[in-house]
């Protein structure tokens, strides 16, 4: 009676979320107040008050409350993992005749929606303003300055230096002398960022000093002597790291919400697609057959038929899309959070929703730990005397996301296809850059730019030292390829993992031995190390080429 009562007070919402392809639970209680709740009463489902002092009981009593335990779990874990709106709110919505906005902010904040709700009021699918031209919509650079070493160092003749500075870590100089305009160019290279200066010849009698040009750039830097680079292949390696976040290939997701389908179990268990949403696909881009696909596959399996058959891709301004298509993805009988949709999608930085019908989308219905942009279409009719159709956009992304380009239009309403298309595309990519200052993403590509520079630091010195003939150090492989990521290798995060395989590499290569549970060096070369890119978290493939990564890769690592 008394867990009765407490129901009716209060309700709760429990939801999935994702990490990879792994599932959790994140659980809290709509009322007035959140109440924490224990182990145990999550497992026996028993208020706080039942519980009684523990007495020792007999064989089959426990044997009979281990079963109950046992059932309580298998028969509730679905209906734990459920994400639905809150039922009062569901109800309301339902009863609404007027129409609906086409995202609603969670009731406990944490996301900006663009346009805000107070300025729906006004918007018209009758109005005679639509849309922006083309020549406005501008792509942003995820890194402006990652392609400066390439564009002015490489064709020049310029010196590299190396120094680990006691604060601030590695330190990789670039200096070019640019006779032609009087200018002395310089790139620093540090763990946080890189600066980048020109500076007047006639500003100096002399040449300065590596180190008085670290410090001009940066005055925190406290080094007193730098080492040349005198590795004939360091402009490879250097233009590697430079453009480690400079890639041309984006992978987004696509959800299909029909109407009165309020949360993420109903969304992704849609496997009809009607002529509608053919036609927002279509505009997207083109469906191509997977099998044998070799253009960027976004993380999909182009072998063996693992996630599905098609798949929606497009070019784009010299950039290459590949969609996850939730309708086109696999869905699993019996599995009602389809986890082969979600592993791909909730993996996703940027998703985009097409409605059909009048329900709001609510801004985290889907829970995940990458998706923080949503970008939302619904077809509308322009107005009741014609069968011209248009198209209304709105854009929701966590509080953390700064707000990026390009600006909707007032009201936010298409009616061209090839303006609709280049709005969409476009407010993707720069979703995803934008999402990349989120905190959470902020931190990793910080951490993902350290390993980077102290593999980079490692190898220049080592195989300059090489190159001095240095007999301290062992003759190198044979493969001098830049062992740091490859260009446009598909992401931040397949550079985290790579990062942690090319520092392994740096050790191995010095002489320092890596401190790993076992011997690393017992363990057997048939060992499938390509098995590790399956999990969310990077694991080390120290004794695989890039090559030979890429060869071992799970189907779901992205190329």
């Amino acid at each position: 009676m008394e867990r009765e009562k407490r129901n009716d007070m209060s309700f709760s919402r429990k939801r999935s979320f994702t990490f990879g392809a792994y599932g959790g639970v994140d659980r809290f209680t709509c009322g007035d107040e959140t109440r924490p709740e224990t182990a145990e009463e999550n497992l026996l489902d028993s208020p706080a008050g039942d519980r009684k002092p523990f007495l020792p009981a007999s064989s089959n009593q426990r044997d009979t409350e281990l079963f109950e335990i046992i059932e309580k779990l298998q028969g509730s874990r679905i209906d734990e993992q459920r994400c639905e709106f809150p039922l009062p709110l569901k109800s309301q919505l339902l009863t609404i005749g007027a129409d609906l906005p086409l995202i609603l902010p969670p009731k406990l904040g944490g996301y900006w929606v663009d346009p805000p709700l107070q300025r729906l009021v006004d918007v018209s699918p009758t109005s005679s303003h639509y849309g922006f031209v083309p020549e406005c919509y501008d792509i942003m650079e995820r890194d402006r300055e990652a392609k400066i070493y390439h564009k002015f160092f490489r064709s020049r003749y310029h010196h590299s230096f190396t120094a680990v500075d006691p604060a601030l870590g590695p330190l990789v100089l670039s200096v070019c002398l640019e006779e032609e305009d009087s200018k002395l160019r310089v790139i620093l290279r540090m763990k946080e960022c890189s600066l980048h200066g020109a500076f007047s010849v006639s500003l100096f009698p002399n040449i300065p000093s590596a180190v008085e040009l670290a410090k001009m750039l940066c005055d925190r830097v406290t080094v007193s002597k730098f080492e040349v680079v005198s590795y004939l292949k360091a402009p490879e390696l250097i233009t590697t790291f430079d453009e480690h976040r400079v890639s041309p290939n984006f992978k987004f997701g696509v959800l299909y919400q029909k109407d009165r389908q309020f949360n993420e179990e109903d969304i992704l268990s849609n496997n009809e697609e009607s002529e509608e949403f053919k036609e927002l696909l279509s505009i997207l881009g083109e469906t191509i057959q997977l099998q044998g696909f070799t253009r960027f596959r976004g993380g999909l399996d182009v072998c063996h038929g693992q996630t599905g058959s098609e798949a929606v891709f497009t070019s784009f301004h010299g950039r290459e899309i590949m969609f996850h298509v939730a309708t086109k993805l696999p869905f699993t009988d019996g599995d009602p959070q389809q986890l082969q949709r979600k592993r791909h999608i909730g993996n996703d930085i940027v998703a985009l929703v097409y409605q059909e019908g009048q329900s709001p989308f609510l801004s985290d219905v889907i829970k995940s730990h990458f998706l923080h942009c949503f970008l939302v279409v619904r077809r509308i009719k322009r107005a009741e005397d014609t069968s011209e159709t248009a198209y209304e956009v709105s854009v929701t992304a966590r509080e953390d996301v700064p707000p990026f380009g390009p600006v909707l239009p007032d009201p936010p309403i298409f009616t061209d296809r090839a303006l609709l298309r280049e709005f969409l595309l476009t407010k993707l990519i720069n979703a995803e850059i934008s999402c990349y200052k989120a905190q959470q993403f902020s931190r990793l590509e910080l951490r993902t730019r350290s390993l980077l520079l102290e593999s980079l630091h490692a190898e220049l010195c080592t195989r300059s030292q090489c190159m001095m003939g240095d007999p301290s150090i062992a003759s190198l492989p044979s493969s001098e390829g830049p062992r740091v990521v490859s260009e446009g290798s598909g992401g931040f995060i397949e550079n985290f993992k790579r990062a942690i395989r090319v520092r392994s590499h740096s050790f191995e290569t010095l002489g320092v031995p890596r401190k790993i549970g076992g011997s690393a060096s017992q363990r057997p070369k048939t060992e499938k190390d390509g098995e590790g890119d399956r999990s969310p978290g990077p694991l080390p493939a120290d004794s695989l080429g890039p090559s030979e990564i890429k060869d071992q890769a799970s189907p779901q690592e992205d190329t």
